[in-house]
């Protein structure tokens, strides 16, 4: 990849909605060696706004009119994922570097055809799955790797919450909708932690589960349960519901002679319990959350560095996805 270690990469963004305004966006901008020169969407009257507000100079509302621009050398796809594979192999077609939202795509083959396309080619492609990044959780990776907890037996989660008013009112939303999205919220939020277990236990060989449609309330599935074991012996269950009473979000790591507790989404310390006792550690993340993560990339593409999240590892947390599901 040496071919893409330059001194400077500019970068167009693909569906420059609500993720990128704060989460991702401003990321890019703040990290030396990258520059965001173009934006699109295909709402031509946001994207020039959205180029206004954010100091960018060129917006499309045409995804392959900023792909194709001589001046974009990188690509950060940020639309639903259904749309991910067919602006995916077209960046990968134009030769140039490319971040794409988490899911990779909303199914296994899609993708591994995305991964494979980029893979073809030697070109770099990263997914935002940005908790590989965040310092709280690489707090977590470092008591592991110290084996702050001994041997590694078991790890847990819980995800629940409450339906929303959106969902009781039948109003449309793509992330429920089964065409988008099988899993429903499970697609949206399971993702992140089912990935971040692989980059932390190493990954899942094995895994199997059950999804069902428990309040009818949308085409997508709003119950699931998993167990899975990890390649090195580790074994794994979790359960999301987004219809229950109350919200609860709740990793456990059972060690030899420990715990480890923490939160994938809700803002909560990282939980150390051994024979020395309890500690809790908050490690706040950043304004702009994906600020690490773009950072890594920068490290990989410009450093000598190597980017936590890539198109190998999405497409197997995708794997991972489809087989709880059902769809594999």
């Amino acid at each position: 990849m040496s071919e893409h270690k330059l001194t400077k990469i500019r970068w167009g963004i693909i569906g420059c909605g609500d993720v990128t305004e704060k989460k991702s966006g401003p990321a890019y901008q703040k990290t030396e060696g990258f520059e965001i020169v173009a934006v699109m969407r295909r709402d031509a009257e946001k994207a020039a706004d959205y180029a206004q507000r954010h100091g960018i100079k060129k917006h499309y509302s045409n995804a392959d009119e900023l792909i194709n621009d001589s001046e974009v050398d990188a690509v950060y796809i940020a639309t639903p994922p259904d749309s991910h594979k067919l602006y995916g192999l077209k960046v990968a077609e134009a030769g140039k570097i490319c971040c794409i939202e988490k899911p990779l795509a909303p199914n296994y083959e899609d993708s591994k055809a995305i991964y494979e396309a980029f893979e073809a080619k030697n070109i770099p492609l990263f997914s935002a799955y940005y908790r590989r990044s965040l310092p709280r959780f690489k707090q977590i990776k470092k008591w592991l790797e110290a084996n702050s907890i001994g041997q590694i037996r078991h790890i847990n989660w819980h995800l629940s919450k409450p339906a929303s008013p959106q969902d009781l009112s039948g109003l449309y939303n793509w992330r429920t909708d089964a065409n988008i999205a099988k899993g429903g919220y499970f697609d949206d939020l399971a993702s992140h932690g089912l990935d971040l277990f692989n980059y932390l236990l190493g990954d899942i060989k094995e895994v199997s589960g059950f999804s069902i449609n428990q309040q009818n309330l949308y085409s997508a599935k709003d119950a699931l349960v998993s167990c899975w074991l990890h390649e090195n012996g580790i074994t794994g269950t979790g359960s999301w519901n987004f219809g229950c009473a109350t919200r609860e979000d709740k990793v456990v790591i059972y060690g030899s002679q420990g715990t480890i507790e923490f939160s994938i989404f809700d803002e909560n310390p990282v939980i150390l319990s051994n024979e020395n006792g309890v500690v809790p550690i908050f490690i706040e993340h950043p304004e702009n959350v994906q600020l690490y993560h773009v950072q890594d990339m920068k490290e990989q593409l410009l450093g000598s560095g190597t980017h936590p999240s890539n198109g190998k590892t999405a497409t197997h947390t995708s794997w991972v996805m489809d087989r709880i599901i059902g769809s594999l």
